[in-house]
């Protein structure tokens, strides 16, 4: 009944009426944005940070966490009516869902998105209630080392694992943990970087660099690549799959809700990855793979199921550890620091309330959205129409004003502006803002804690290893540091023989 009971009280939490309507909202705001290529979940919420302090923080969280994973809903809708992914995590379901369409089966795509989704979701969310209680207790071992080790491993991984180039990766996620470093040192009182700025002794807030980056960023950016005109949206028919589309889906959305579970757990993985992962394994195992990118279902069902998925295990390192994931779980951070709420291994014994509200918003989460996903089709392809260069101005507008009110500072709002103007020329020159952000996170995490280890070990580095859990942290972060140039050596070796042979049985001929 330790278990059970608060989780049964986290059911009462989130019927409460304010939180449930949040919940709608949030869910619809996220299929919304899901539904409008570029903006994505990310700058959505830190745009609407602000709007957030007047309410109690577990209403806050629910409504946040209800944009993320709605948002991967939304996108499938364009995905496969427009060939537009409105958002990164459906990309691949543009390669058959659009196909499909154009077979006249749209209504069968969508409806297996929509089933996949849930089904992956839920599995998630069931694989949270019982995992993340048992990551949290095995955390409460952890201290200054461990953590040092798990935020070194972080933003390794953040900067390999993310997709593009690497080492813009890397170099985003460098200028991240400089910016960590700005302001006045927590141990010697010392000032760094501020130039004599005042405003800048207590460092650089999450906030303006998030909406900076993902909400004026994003805005500049998009407005120059929505220029182009939207096609007509396929017609819908036929919604509800066949039992035998469903039987030839139901492999795929097994696949897709493990792989996604554990893929939203690493950082640097989240939906994006791992769609494209259940893309991959789905064309690998198939019988005939010769179908994918011709209307395969399977090439649908199993990356819809994996990035909800994903999107929901990704809070398991984010409330228990204290570890964002992905962008969008560092932004969720920032807002529970904001709310006075700092998630690690005591949030669940802490603040049950908050924990398990938020876990249990989840369930009805994905019961609305099933519901809802396919009746407000035609709202949302309706809502595509509306210019960019209407909605750009107002939500920009709303970006400032928000910004500004967080601490009534107009140095903030010039913080975002020029964040905003750094965003948009990382976006153009391909350098993506998520690692920066993760790196900017776990930077003040990685130095507060790395200088607590070397008082604790007298200074002594090698203290480290002496320690099971960082030293195997440690262990994996060498692995994953030299993984690649491991796999670029057998490549070599192995592309060599192949030239080899190929010579030998030349020869032989």
């Amino acid at each position: 009944m330790d278990f059970f009971g608060p989780v049964l009280d986290g059911f009462g939490t989130v019927l409460d009426p304010t939180n449930l309507l949040y919940c709608l909202l949030g869910v619809v705001i996220g299929m919304l944005i899901g539904v409008l290529p570029g903006l994505g979940p990310a700058a959505t919420i830190a745009i609407l940070l602000p709007l957030t302090y007047g309410v109690e923080p577990v209403t806050a969280i629910i409504m946040l966490a209800g944009i993320f994973y709605g948002a991967q809903y939304g996108g499938t809708i364009t995905s496969v009516l427009l060939r537009l992914p409105g958002e990164a995590s459906s990309v691949v379901t543009v390669f058959d869902g659009y196909v499909m369409a154009k077979q006249g089966r749209a209504g069968t795509a969508l409806g297996i998105a929509a089933i996949g989704s849930f089904i992956g979701g839920t599995i998630a969310i069931v694989g949270l209630t019982f995992l993340a209680p048992l990551v949290a207790s095995f955390a409460l071992d952890f201290g200054p080392p461990e953590y040092t080790a798990l935020a070194l491993l972080g933003i390794l991984l953040v900067a390999t694992i993310s997709g593009g180039s690497k080492i813009k990766a890397i170099i985003a996620a460098a200028v991240g943990l400089f910016l960590a470093t700005v302001g006045r040192d927590g141990f010697t009182g010392a000032e760094r970087f501020t130039f004599g700025n005042l405003s800048l002794a207590d460092g650089i807030d999450f906030v303006p660099i998030a909406m900076g980056l993902f909400g004026v960023g994003e805005i500049l950016y998009n407005l120059e690549e929505r220029h182009r005109a939207v096609s007509a949206p396929l017609k819908v028919a036929n919604v509800w799959p066949a039992g035998k589309d469903i039987k030839q889906a139901s492999g795929a959305i097994g696949r897709g809700s493990v792989l996604g579970f554990f893929l939203g757990i690493l950082p640097g993985g989240g939906a994006t990855i791992s769609s494209l992962a259940s893309y991959a394994l789905e064309k690998k195992t198939a019988k005939d793979p010769s179908r994918f990118g011709k209307g395969a279902i399977e090439g649908v069902a199993g990356p819809e199921t994996a990035n909800n998925a994903a999107a929901t295990s990704s809070f398991i390192p984010l409330l228990t550890l204290g570890i964002p994931a992905n962008a969008t779980m560092a932004i969720i951070f920032g807002a529970l620091l904001i709310q006075g709420v700092t998630p690690g291994p005591q949030l669940i014994s802490n603040d049950p309330e908050l924990f398990w509200g938020v876990v249990n918003s989840m369930y009805i989460g994905n019961i609305l959205l099933l519901i809802m996903s396919i009746p407000l089709i035609g709202v949302f392809v309706r809502i595509l129409r509306i210019r960019a260069a209407i909605l750009a101005p107002i939500t920009a507008l709303i970006t400032l004003l928000g910004a500004y009110t967080i601490r009534n500072s107009m140095f903030d709002v010039m913080l975002v502006v020029m964040f905003g103007a750094v965003g948009y020329l990382m976006k153009k020159f391909g350098f993506e803002p998520g690692p920066l952000v993760l790196a900017f996170v776990l930077g003040s995490l990685l130095e507060s804690n790395l200088r607590r280890s070397l008082l604790v070990l007298e200074g002594d580095p090698s203290g480290f290893l002496t320690r099971p859990i960082s030293a195997t942290l440690l262990v994996v972060f060498v692995f994953v540091a030299v993984w690649p140039m491991i796999k670029s050596a057998i490549d070599q070796h192995k592309n060599r023989s192949m030239a080899v042979q190929a010579v030998n049985e030349k020869e032989n001929a």
